[in-house]
């Protein structure tokens, strides 16, 4: 479209109490060209006009009966705060303190009484022209977000992409339930919910406990494929994945690293400080590697392993509840067991998936 064409199809509202005025000003609009104005001789109704015909430009008179223009600036404060809305300011007082006052109230310009219709349509044409241009450089600002944020989400997704395929490597390693790090990792989640963690930590603990068994790339397959029970120097090798693990995730700024080495070096400390890799007690252990040992722990126990055959979910629970205070913290305990629906729905969708597979 033409800008002129743009121009000529502007919404113009003019508030005037004198009718004479806005037939003079809407004649020599209309004269021009112009198609859409809406005249207000009453100013009290000059915002629900406004709101409901959204023009491009208001030609506003300041000296009023009952509601003056500047209370019509004052009421229009919000709608104009993101919006460029040209308000040409209309007067027969020439005087500079009127002008002043006009301009500090929030008019774009300033036009005296009796006009001439030459002066009257260059202005209002350079402030439409004006308003035009603005909406396109907001409109190309909007596309330019979105864009932004379609290629943050597209590498974010990726980051996320490249986790989970690491997570998955090393998992393929250790056993044959390939959904292990995706039952454990929504266990964590909804078991996070339960104690009141908001969405982006339980979003972060989605993303980042797949990668709390990283160490074990660095674990012997004699050792960690053994299926038999671990002598004492194996089972000291096989701690040693939580060290190796935060090693490898360590350094990084991002947050869902950050948590991922956290996790992956506490996820088997204890309750009662017999865990490793630093035998740390009660809440020094981090509640997000709390989160994740019980959740990892119940997975494990349920999930057919080189060196045992699955657990059921009663007999897991069991297990846990009996580590009460010892191996996990007892509250985090009576959560896991007050959200088990929600644990039971998420084993059987990912224990069935992980069949079909």
């Amino acid at each position: 479209m033409i800008l002129s064409e743009q121009i000529l199809k502007a919404k113009i509202l003019i508030v005037d109490d004198q009718k004479l005025h806005t037939f003079f000003l809407e004649k020599i609009l209309k004269k021009e060209g112009y198609e859409n104005i809406e005249c207000v001789t009453e100013a009290k109704r000059a915002i629900s006009v406004c709101h409901d015909f959204q023009p491009d430009i208001i030609l506003l008179d300041l000296i009023m009966p009952i509601v003056d223009g500047f209370q019509v600036l004052e009421q229009l404060k919000d709608d104009r705060k993101d919006n460029y809305l040209p308000i040409l300011a209309l007067s027969e007082e020439k005087s500079s303190e009127m002008r002043h006052r006009a301009l500090e109230a929030g008019v774009t310009d300033f036009l005296s009484k009796p006009y001439e219709s030459a002066e009257v349509l260059m202005r209002i044409r350079n402030m439409i022209e004006t308003r035009i241009l603005h909406q396109e450089v907001k409109n190309q600002n909007k596309l330019l977000e979105i864009k932004v944020q379609e290629r943050t989400q597209e590498l974010n997704d990726s980051r996320l992409d490249i986790i989970r395929r690491l997570a998955q490597a090393a998992e393929c390693r250790d056993n044959d339930t390939g959904l292990h790090i995706i039952r454990m990792s929504h266990y964590c989640v909804v078991l996070g919910e339960a104690l009141g963690l908001g969405t982006k930590q339980c979003e972060l603990i989605l993303n980042a406990s797949p990668l709390h068994d990283i160490g074990k790339i660095g674990i012997p397959d004699s050792i960690l494929l053994k299926p038999g029970k671990l002598t004492p120097e194996e089972f000291e090798v096989m701690k040693t994945h939580t060290t190796i693990g935060a090693r490898l995730l360590a350094g990084s700024n991002s947050e869902i690293m950050k948590m991922a080495e956290m996790i992956a070096l506490t996820h088997h400390e204890k309750w009662d400080g017999t865990g490793y890799p630093r035998k740390l007690a009660g809440d020094q252990i981090p509640l997000i590697g709390q989160v994740c040992s019980v959740c990892d722990v119940f997975d494990a126990l349920t999930s057919k392993r080189p060196y045992k055959k699955a657990w059921s979910v009663e007999h897991a629970v069991e297990e846990i509840v009996s580590l009460k205070g010892k191996h996990f913290n007892a509250s985090l305990v009576d959560a896991f067991v007050e959200i088990l629906t929600e644990i039971k729905k998420i084993k059987r969708e990912y224990t069935e998936k992980d069949a079909e597979a």
